[in-house]
Formats: structure tokens, sequence, C-alpha cells
């Protein structure tokens, strides 16, 4: 682990803890039955969007990024407002963002580098709408900038641009509200790392900027790109995702290609870091991919769960502390859906709209009521 990453983790982990003992309060009641239909997980705490579009937070509160107003961390699943609108949701280092069913987005948590888009720079313990725009479509929030697409095709960044990763060039420093990335109106996904961000077009192209120190942007070098720019030539890629310092992606013939830092094996290969994406294998039944900090977890066809890299919180799944440098499958189920994340802990959705997580639970993560670490799936009971 870096010198950078260690003082991150131990920063979120010690600054949450000073709130870990003050306790727990319900939020407002909802129907009780419903599933979850998608799961975020930030650095210490973890958000769920239910089946009757409810939202929900736990975990690490210090930045407010809960969103329940109170800046104390909750132990477990606490609801988020009273709005039954909510869409998608994603969740960076210590601010999260999510949409709704009528395509307006919102912010909460840290906003120290203007990531939360609304303006300022000023924490948030409850969800701020970003602008007025009705035409989002999806989110990603990284450790200190976000990144959206909208309905019209077009991409979107703010918040930390030290080394170019809101694609923005190099002229600016810190953007408090959402900026366009030049003109194309044929994004398809975004997805945001530590310092570097990654897209897909729908022209099957992919596309990285921003910082490269490990390979990360998959340009065959280790210079950083202020500005868009396309990974390869290959028009066959489906889906993407940024870790801290690497990526993955699929392709539309289902195989699984990663580039960029492999100190853990995140990139599910031995050796160095790659500068180029190389394929994981030789499985073509990959169905998903996700990857946050140093962990990534892919999802296959055939329903199983599989997971690699930094293991030190049990994040892996596999029973064990043991980093891995090659995918593991993740117990014996087959009924996993693409609703999965991994970060230093791990959440994951089933077919019958169950949730699941494991891993880190310092800051009560897990959602379990305690701060004891999980080292396989247990089930998350939502109020």
């Amino acid at each position: 682990m870096s010198h950078l990453r260690r003082v991150i983790a131990a920063a979120v982990t010690s600054a949450a803890g000073v709130l870990l003992a003050v306790g727990t309060m319900a939020g407002p009641a909802a129907a009780a039955g419903a599933g979850v239909s998608t799961v975020a997980a930030g650095y210490a705490h973890t958000c769920a969007v239910r089946t009757d579009a409810t939202l929900w937070c736990w975990g690490s509160n210090w930045s407010g990024e809960v969103g329940d107003g109170s800046g104390v961390d909750r132990a477990t699943p606490t609801r988020v407002g009273t709005a039954a609108t909510w869409s998608g949701i994603d969740a960076g280092a210590s601010h999260t963002c999510a949409t709704r069913t009528d395509h307006t987005l919102w912010c909460w948590g840290r906003n120290f580098r203007g990531q939360l888009g609304d303006g300022t720079t000023v924490n948030k313990t409850t969800p701020v709408q970003v602008g007025t725009a009705t035409t989002w479509a999806s989110v990603s929030a990284g450790d200190s900038h976000t990144c959206a697409v909208r309905t019209d095709g077009t991409l979107w960044c703010w918040g930390f641009n030290r080394l170019g990763q809101l694609g923005l060039g190099s002229s600016v420093y810190t953007v408090t509200t959402p900026q366009q990335v030049g003109t194309a109106t044929t994004w398809a996904s975004v997805t945001t790392g530590y310092a570097h961000s990654c897209a897909t077009r729908t022209d099957g192209t992919l596309w990285c900027w921003g910082d490269s120190s490990s390979g990360q942007l998959g340009l065959g070098s280790v210079a950083y790109s202020t500005t868009p720019a396309q990974v390869g030539t290959a028009t066959t890629w489906s889906g993407v995702t940024a870790g801290f310092a690497h990526s993955c992606a699929t392709r539309t013939d289902h195989t699984l290609w990663c580039w960029g830092e492999n100190g853990y094996g995140q990139l599910g290969v031995s050796g160095a870091y790659q500068t180029a994406p190389i394929q994981i294998g030789t499985v073509n039944t990959w169905s998903r991919v996700s990857a946050e900090v140093d962990t990534t977890c892919g999802s296959r066809a055939d329903g199983s769960l599989w997971c690699w890299g930094n293991n030190m919180t049990a994040q892996i799944g596999d029973g064990t502390t043991t980093n891995r440098s090659a995918p593991t499958r993740v117990g014996t189920a087959t009924t996993w859906t693409a609703g999965f994340v991994a970060s230093y802990h791990t959440c994951g959705v089933r077919t019958d709209a169950s949730l699941w997580c494991w891993g880190n639970n310092a800051n009560s993560q897990l959602g379990d009521g305690t701060t004891t670490q999980r080292s396989t799936p247990a089930q998350v009971t939502l109020p």
C-alpha cells in the first residue's frame, strides 16, 4: 500500500471512529419487505436504493456522507429523507451522489474540493440538488471529483482537477459546478477513480483521462492526460470501472481486461503494473466488473461472483485475508446480479433483491449493527 493510500485509509477510519460510539437513530419509516435494487460502497460508508425507490445509508458519517443530517455514524441502515423516487447511486471516498426518477441529481457529504457540484466547498449532511437540470442519466463519485452523463449523451465533471481528472484541460484546479467535457454527445457511461476517469461511448470506444502514474489510463505510458484520450482502437468496449490507480473493462464478447497498478494483484494477473489493457484469463462469460481502491470484483453469466486484489480487510470474501492475484470465487452462489461493489468492504445484490456485505467494518459499513469484520458475505437487513 502506498504512503498516500495509507494516509487516506487512516484518515477515514480515525475521523469516523471519533463518532462511532454515539449510537444510531431510526430514519423515516418505509414499507417493510422491499429488497435492494442497487448498492454503492464508499471508503467507510454504504448506501442502497431499495426496490421501493427509497434511499438508505449507513457507516461513517463524519462528513455527512450518510445523508441523514446528523453527522453521526450509523451502525444499521438509516433512511435518507422521505423521497421514494431514487433510481441510481454512487459513493465516493466521503461523498455520495444519486439520481432520481425525474432525472435530477443530488449529492451530499464531503465537499472540500467542490465534488458535490453545488457551487460551494461546504460539506452537506443531507442531499442537495446539483443545479436545476432534469436530464441526468448516471453519476460516478470518485475520491474528490464527480462525473455524470446526461440523457442527451453529454459528459460533465466537477471537483478536484489537479491531475486533469475532470477532462477539462490543465487550466482549472477546482470546479464547484458541473462543467461539460468536450462537445461529444455520444457518451454512454463514466467511472471515476482516485485521480483518473474513464468513459465509454455509444460507438463502443473507450476513453480515459487524468493521472496515469501507474498506467491506469491504458494509453501505453505513464504520462497523464488532461482531456479524454482513446484507449487503443477497439470499438467493442461495453463497460468500464476505475479503482484507486487501476481500471478494468468488459467487451461485447464478454472478455475482461484490466490495466494500471497491480501491487495487490488487482488486475487479476501476477506481475508489475500494466500501461495497456491486458486480458484476464480466457473466460468469455464476464457480465460486469467493479473496481474500487485496490480490489476488483466481477460477475459471470452463470451468476457467480469473483473477486481479487487487496484482501487485508477480508473484502474478497473468500474467508481469508490473503491477497489474490487471480479471480477468486466468492462462495458457491449463482444468484449474484450486477449490483456489486468492492472498496475496503464489498457489497452485492442477489436475484432475490437481498443485500450482502463483507470486509472492513470498523465504521459499521456492513450495516449489521457491529464493528466486526466479516470474511464471507453476510446478509444485511434493511428495515
